[in-house]
């Protein structure tokens, strides 16, 4: 062999091993093979956990198009592309019951911190949705579409789905409730009033629109403000349009804490009351002084499907909460605007008022997040809208009242001031014994209860909950792997078939042909979180591809160009199809 052809021959010989290193390994197919034949992808030589619980098996899968098209033993097939998954899981994708990203994939496409974590599907609109909105809503939310460079250039979901579709692909697919706060804003604002009959009728026909334009169901948040002012007797009326479309119930209880027990029952009185599915978001007993009482609030989940009730709940793995800095105000002075709660906290005599409730133990008809949290050492600035405010993101409020050398109260009511309600805030109100308990109960499935982040780009800007970027590959590498928690295949179940299930989304959550490619490949070794409380923007390691409808948008731990995400319509939809 000359030296011309060793060196051609060594090059070639390099190429092969850097692919085959890769991990993927794109083949022609051989002159003559039937199109029909060939798969797109195919993923081999992985143990596969389909979604099911049941025990993992070694097995290859076959992809065309957006479709699982085989399982089982495909190494003589012809493929495009193959994924070299030995020593990986093969999963079905990861779905968030709870992912709020609907904004952010408008900002930034690749919902980073959630396909880092395996997810290719998130359910959101917890309370107030994206849509419908009026033109008063569109401009109460101006400061944060501004602060992005968004243009909102539509009013209902049918509007938002389009916008997905055409002008904002992303990769993850999108999957939304109509939330019960935001048709009553639409119809009532945000004042603490009930609805009358002509209300409640034109707030009955957007929840008809929305279930129609491809909502999956109804939710409510009724710890806040607009949601809290809701009736029982609203909520079953709104919740009986949802059920006539074929959707399901999804509710922030009224009460995480004191009256936890009194909010499951007003739950199962919806779901008894309007026929209709029903899933408590992110279950918790908050509160030291409700600490302990999981089991009972799981035995209460269990004796109502024993009634019949069709309930069942999520969670995230951590200790800590997150909402608006806000929510630990007593509820009147959030009432209506953010423009008049904001003149309610500068005005000196009401600031007196807040003072005292913010210390009441015994505050009534709200949850009184700053006591339950122990005050200012409980409570932190996660995250800022204003730039100049920054400085502030990852310290308690007691430490900023400190800085700001003044009452930690004062402080709160002055930041909620400046930021003009869009700070978000931490909360220490949960046990570690508590939070396990639910982990490992069957009828709890997964959500992150936070958006999409970046380490990189506009929503890199400020932090959040480390829930953002950790809630799957923590549970994974922590409980499943080092403390044995439960198993891989029923962590696996929580994350996939029983949340598919619950949302009606039938062709997803189970590895099987004809099922949608939905696909997560992570290491059962190396994956973990690395998000912390301090310091939450860090993406999970240890997810190696993910595919969402057949298009591979994680390559080796890698996000791709690829936003192939689609919105999950409901049954409203594909009936009036």
């Amino acid at each position: 062999m000359s030296r011309h052809n060793q060196i051609q021959y060594l090059l070639f010989s390099f190429l092969l091993a850097l692919l085959a290193n890769s991990g993927i390994f794109s083949q022609e197919p051989k002159a003559g093979t039937p199109p029909d034949s060939v798969f797109d992808v195919v993923i081999a030589g992985g143990k596969i956990v389909d979604g099911t619980g049941c025990a993992w098996f070694y097995g290859d899968i076959g992809i065309r198009a957006d479709r699982i098209t085989a399982i089982g033993d495909l190494q003589q097939r012809p493929a495009k592309q193959r994924i070299d998954a030995g020593g990986l899981i093969v999963a079905p994708g990861f779905i968030d019951m709870l992912g709020q990203s609907e904004f952010h994939i408008l900002v930034d496409s690749r919902a980073a911190s959630k396909v880092l974590q395996g997810i290719t599907t998130e359910i959101t609109g917890e309370g107030v949705s994206i849509a419908p909105v009026n033109e008063r809503m569109v401009l109460e939310g101006k400061p944060t579409w501004d602060h992005f460079r968004l243009l909102q250039d539509f009013r209902t979901l049918a509007g938002y789905f389009t916008r997905i579709e055409t002008r904002s692909p992303t990769a993850i697919n999108i999957g939304m409730m109509i939330g019960i706060g935001g048709v009553r804003d639409y119809v009532l604002g945000r004042e603490n009033k009930p609805a009358g009959p002509k209300e409640l009728e034109q707030m009955k026909r957007l929840v008809a629109q929305a279930m129609e334009e491809g909502a999956l169901g109804l939710s409510s948040s009724l710890q806040y403000v607009p949601d809290r002012f809701a009736t029982p007797e609203e909520i079953i009326e709104l919740a009986r349009v949802a059920r006539q479309y074929g959707g399901f119930y999804l509710t922030h209880l009224r009460s995480e804490s004191g009256k936890i027990y009194e909010a499951m029952e007003e739950a199962f009185l919806v779901a008894e009351r309007a026929r209709i599915p029903t899933e408590i978001w992110h279950l918790k007993t908050a509160y030291k002084a409700n600490w302990g009482k999981m089991p009972e609030v799981l035995r209460r989940l269990e004796e109502a499907r024993q009634r019949g009730l069709d309930v069942s709940a999520n969670q995230y793995p951590y200790t800590r909460a997150s909402n608006g800095l806000d929510s630990c105000l007593p509820l009147w002075a959030r009432e209506g605007s953010s423009a008049a709660m904001v003149s309610r906290l500068k005005d000196p005599v009401l600031r007196d008022r807040i003072r005292k409730e913010m210390e009441d133990p015994d505050a009534a008809g709200w949850e009184n997040q700053w006591y339950g949290s122990g005050g200012a050492e409980g409570v932190m600035v996660s995250s800022v809208l204003h730039p100049e405010l920054r400085s502030y993101e990852g310290k308690t409020m007691k430490e900023i009242g400190a800085r700001m050398n003044k009452d930690p109260r004062d402080a709160l009511m002055d930041l909620v001031i400046a930021d003009q309600g869009h700070t978000d805030c931490i909360i220490s109100i949960m046990t570690e014994e508590d939070v396990r308990t639910a982990l490992k109960h069957p009828l709890v499935s997964i959500d992150t209860d936070s958006a999409a982040r970046a380490e990189d780009g506009p929503l890199s800007q400020s932090k959040s909950h480390p829930r953002a970027w950790g809630t799957f590959p923590r549970i994974l590498g922590r409980y499943v792997r080092e403390e044995k928690l439960f198993s891989l295949e029923e962590a696996v179940r929580k994350m996939t078939s029983r949340p598919a299930a619950r949302a009606g989304l039938h062709d997803r959550g189970i590895l099987r042909p004809g099922m949608a490619a939905d696909i997560t490949v992570f290491d059962p070794i190396a994956i973990r979180d690395l998000a912390t409380f301090e310091d939450p923007n860090h993406y999970s390691i240890g997810v190696e591809y993910v595919l969402v409808n057949g298009k591979i948008v994680v390559s080796q731990g890698r996000i791709t160009r690829e936003r192939p995400g689609h919105p999950l319509r409901g049954p409203g939809f594909r009936l009036r199809k």
